[in-house]
């Protein structure tokens, strides 16, 4: 796997509680896209070098969103959904990210659906002259996003969160990865190549992803903070989506691996509450960007071709 490279432009977010990490990476002045790691709990650079294929000629914004990689904190209260959003919103107003372009990946495709709402709602609200929306923002506006390029996206409702945990969990434990455990524990590579075997090990963790979990080798190695994770989706309780993504007219591009644990279901019924073009990528899990990269560039650059910014 090539290494990844420097970025173009990097820093640290002024306006949020918690100083949050930020990188640049293309042409300055190219079509600008805010691209959103999944997780929660986890950091941009298992994105990369992959996703910089869109680099050649769009400018990508990353940042490691509060809690993870380079954005810790030792603030013990939780993080939830709406700390996400609310500093999603701040690193949107901080970065002068307008118009609006979002390209979410996983939770981060979640977390972009959410950060719609919450926005069509506080315009709502302001239209109708009301006081404002019970979601806290910084600033006095909101920018909608202007389209949104979702990527294998979380589950939409916690129904199908919870087909998601039991296909993840049946896969880890199936016959095939469980052998590879196996295999490894017997190798002696702990004591010859310690590196090598913690490497080895986080491709088995994530392997149930993938269609074939053999590829999990080329996805750059990530921590997941656990309390970060948990409290998101505690904050969420049952949550169901889909009601509100109907009130969207947001121009969506949804892909989604046939192979991901993750339920096609989900995306099939976002795509359809929004009016969303849906593209589904055949022998591929949740990781598309590894799995069927030129497939999943072509897919983006069509739908950026005719989606004007």
């Amino acid at each position: 796997m090539p290494p990844i490279p420097p970025p173009r432009a990097s820093g640290f977010t002024t306006s949020t509680p918690v100083p949050l990490y930020w990188c640049t990476y293309g042409r300055e002045g190219a079509r600008r896209l805010l691209v959103l790691h999944g997780g929660p709990g986890a950091d941009h650079q298992y994105l990369l070098p992959q996703m910089l294929d869109l680099a050649s000629d769009h400018e990508l914004i990353f940042y490691d969103q509060r809690g993870g990689g380079r954005s810790r904190t030792d603030d013990p209260a939780p993080i939830t959904w709406e700390t996400h959003a609310d500093d999603l919103a701040a690193v949107v107003h901080e970065l002068g990210l307008s118009p609006l372009e979002v390209v979410g990946y996983s939770w981060g495709g979640l977390l972009a659906m959410l950060y719609a709402v919450r926005a069509k709602r506080l315009s709502d609200a302001e239209q109708l002259g009301g006081s404002g929306s019970r979601f806290p923002v910084p600033g006095s506006h909101l920018p909608s996003p202007q389209s949104l390029l979702l990527i294998d996206p979380a589950p939409t409702t916690r129904d199908y969160r919870a087909q998601f945990e039991a296909e993840f969990t049946r896969r880890q434990q199936g016959e095939a990865i469980q052998k590879l455990r196996s295999e490894l524990a017997e190798s002696g590579l702990r004591e010859r190549d310690p590196d090598a075997y913690r490497q080895r090990g986080f491709e088995l963790s994530v392997a149930g992803y993938f269609a074939d979990p053999t590829r999990a080798r080329d996805l750059t190695p990530f921590r997941v903070v656990g309390r970060v994770q948990q409290s998101v989706w505690a904050s969420l309780g049952d949550f169901d989506l889909l009601p509100s993504l109907q009130q969207m007219k947001i121009p969506t591009l949804i892909v989604h691996g046939r192979q991901d644990p993750i339920p096609l279901a989900s995306s099939e019924a976002a795509a359809s509450a929004m009016g969303a073009r849906l593209v589904v990528l055949e022998d591929c899990g949740h990781v598309p960007y590894v799995e069927q990269a030129p497939s999943l560039f072509d897919a983006m650059r069509q739908f950026l071709t005719t989606t004007p910014a």
